[in-house]
């Protein structure tokens, strides 16, 4: 047999075998390789800081914030604003850089709080602050222990309960853990007799004196020579200084969606329609709340607070005419009279609240509330009554008085009761805070008032006209594939091109628009030159009302800034510094022995000025501005000696100390004493700067919110 043959034949099945053990690694390395890559691509997709190179993911972060807001809104708060989120959100990463920075120092100092700490704080003699907080009764001011025992024994049933404590808990934990940091580096502080006696010696002396001052502009430019490589030296020394946020200039038009006048006839038309129903509505009020778009409140108003174009039609007093459709900015409105009374102006009453809810059912205040009414006319004082029985505990220490109150102000069945019944009389109505028994103590004088009903439908885009202005931007859009295009597309269509320069991360505003987030988190996407699209890759943002098509022209990213966004600021600092060489030659060959600041400021015709009241703690100078290398000399000059040169903001200086005051000696124990106990005050928040700044944290909140 020859070898090919044997090969053929032999060596065929393992070729398939290792053919195919190549295909399946190459496959299985192509897959593993993709979902190392997708995995790595979601990884920083999802990064949303790093604190002392631990990775913050969105996925933590947002997961924490749901949870600080299920708390929020334990404590009553069920619809939290954009403020209230936004202060969670803080709280939130605050509350992780401090777990990330202090938690290792409190491993490698073993700090902790025992069981037998927590239990201490919680149910000692001497109960942490949020405990106290938590459980002193509001009625009487004094910490209630039974109050926290039985909301103890409820957390062990409730979960709820339990999760509302479970937050505290940590939080009373957290700030003994910080506590004992903060004692230990305060501890750890102490202020030697040298230093109290250093301290001293910047305010022994108050000095005034006398100076001139040669400025940097009286040198030409032209006179100081600055090499590149000078500049690229003192650039690698002050890095530093240059270090900068990360900022972007955005350039972007709006395409306003407003409605088109086939809108307005349609809106128009449908008011037309409804004025017949509305006129035949037996209850006018629900047909409003029913097809409105705003709800009837049912209050009434003096002829004064009525609109002036509706004045002539409510003084008729006919409740039988409608009015209208007539446009009121942009939405017409149908007018009906529903009724005319004399009323008084304000009222001033007393109630009693019976909440209904949790504690009882609305039938149930209104069975209490009835019994109450009973013991009011069989003599019993209204004000014991509401000390004892109204939940409204702000009123009900005052014997539920609220004073007096204009109409509109209460919910309207409450405004209703007060404003019809008469004075002296004492009734209940219900809303839906419960029952309330309601006595009308006085009532100002009455006048002519209206309720009056308004039919409402505001003139909307429709969708028709959404696609057309969306289309509109689209087209634009699809134009504007560089920015040249961009601009010469808006000078041919006349558009009004807006400008937003320095735009940070964090920021939550643009020029013209509302709310422009999500433009703002996808603009630190976009590259410089490049069109900003969103995360469907889309360029067309809608903001409100509007279609947005943007332009990202600058990109400042954060960290150091290069070498030639900041050669301008470095060549001016070299600048002044030879400047500050020429005048400092130029004062110490004119500054010979025996002159002095006058002969100086003869010879160089220069104005002598004068400082007074000045030591070394002084911040500026009065008409000179901050000047610290003046003040540090001048405070440390001898007395009639001529001084300097000195090199200062604004020029070089020369001085001469005219007078030396020296106050009273101080006890240097006390004043140990007193720098010790400053030290300690600002060891805890230094020593956590510190630790912030060695964590070199990265904020990359914006991407999300």
């Amino acid at each position: 047999m020859s070898a090919i043959q044997f090969l053929r034949e032999k060596a065929g099945v393992l070729v398939s075998v290792l053919i195919g053990f190549s295909l399946l690694l190459f496959v299985i390395s192509d897959y593993i390789g993709n979902g190392r890559r997708q995995r790595q691509r979601e990884k920083e997709y999802y990064e949303l800081g790093k604190i002392a190179g631990e990775y913050i993911s969105y996925q933590e972060y947002e997961e924490r914030i749901q949870n600080l807001a299920e708390i929020y809104k334990l404590t009553g708060q069920q619809n939290l604003d954009e403020n209230t989120v936004e202060q969670i959100r803080e709280q939130i990463w605050q509350q992780i850089v401090r777990e990330k920075i202090q938690d290792k120092s409190y491993d490698n100092l073993g700090i902790g709080v025992s069981t037998e700490e927590v239990d201490e704080m919680v149910l000692g003699d001497n109960p942490h602050p949020i405990v106290m907080q938590l459980f002193t009764d509001q009625t009487t001011g004094q910490y209630n222990r039974s109050m926290l025992v039985n909301f103890l024994n409820q957390v062990e049933v409730d979960e709820t309960a339990k999760k509302y404590w479970l937050f505290f808990e940590n939080e009373i934990i957290t700030e003994r853990m910080n506590s004992k940091y903060n004692t230990l580096v305060a501890k750890g502080l102490y202020v030697t007799s040298k230093q109290a006696e250093f301290d001293n010696i910047l305010n022994k002396a108050t000095v005034d004196f006398s100076f001139i001052q040669k400025n940097y502009s009286s040198i030409p430019d032209t006179a100081v020579t600055i090499s590149n490589s000078e500049v690229e030296s003192y650039y690698s020394e002050h890095k530093d200084n240059y270090r900068r946020t990360a900022l972007r200039d955005i350039e972007y038009v709006t395409f306003d969606v407003v409605p088109s006048e086939e809108d307005i006839l349609e809106t128009q038309k449908w008011m037309e329609k409804a004025r017949a129903e509305f006129t035949a509505a037996e209850d006018p009020g629900q047909y409003i709340n029913l097809n409105g778009d705003t709800r009837h409140m049912g209050f009434y108003v003096p002829l004064s607070e009525v609109p002036e174009n509706l004045r002539d039609f409510v003084k008729k007093e006919d409740i039988s005419t409608v009015l209208g459709p007539y446009n009121d900015e942009g939405t017409f409105k149908l007018a009906r009279l529903l009724d005319a009374a004399d009323r008084p102006d304000s009222v001033h009453v007393r109630h009693i609240l019976l909440s209904a809810g949790q504690v009882r059912t609305m039938q149930q205040s209104q069975e209490l509330a009835d019994s109450l009414v009973g013991l009011i006319k069989s003599g019993i004082p209204f004000d014991l009554l509401a000390k004892d029985n109204s939940d409204d505990q702000g009123s009900a220490s005052l014997g539920g008085d609220l004073g007096w109150f204009r109409e509109g102000l209460m919910v309207t069945p409450f405004n209703n009761a007060c404003f019809m019944a008469k004075k002296g009389e004492v009734l209940t109505t219900q809303t839906t805070f419960g029952t309330h028994i309601i006595e009308v103590l006085d009532q100002a004088k009455k006048s002519r008032k209206y309720e009056i009903g308004i039919l409402d439908r505001k003139i909307l885009a429709s969708s028709t006209t959404n696609q057309k202005i969306y289309s509109a931007a689209g087209m634009f859009a699809g134009n504007c594939n560089t920015y040249e295009k961009f601009n010469s597309t808006i000078a041919t269509q006349d558009l009004n091109k807006r400008i937003a320069n320095d735009v940070s991360p964090s920021q939550k505003t643009l020029p013209g628009l509302e709310n422009p987030r999500g433009l703002i988190i996808s603009l630190f996407s976009a590259k410089e030159g490049s069109i900003v699209l969103d995360n469907s890759d889309q360029a067309i943002f809608e903001i409100n009302d509007k279609y947005v098509v943007a332009y990202c022209t600058r990109v400042q990213e954060e960290g150091i800034a290069p070498l030639k966004d900041v050669e301008n600021d470095i060549r001016f600092a070299l600048l002044k510094d030879k400047k500050a060489e020429i005048i400092s030659e130029e004062f110490t060959k004119n500054a010979t022995a025996g002159k002095t600041l006058d002969d100086l400021s003869r010879e160089m015709n220069l104005e002598v000025k004068d400082a007074t009241q000045i030591n070394f703690r002084s911040y500026a100078i009065p008409n000179v501005g901050i000047e610290p290398a003046l003040i540090a000399a001048a405070s440390s000059a001898s007395e009639g000696v001529l001084s300097g040169p000195v090199k200062g903001n604004n020029g070089v200086y020369m001085l001469n100390v005219n007078n030396i005051t020296t106050p009273s000696a101080q006890d240097l124990k006390l004043l140990q004493q007193r720098l010790a106990m400053t030290y300690q005050m600002r060891g805890s928040y230094e020593a956590y700067e510190a630790l912030r700044k060695k964590a070199e944290i990265v904020d990359k909140r914006y991407k999300f919110y």
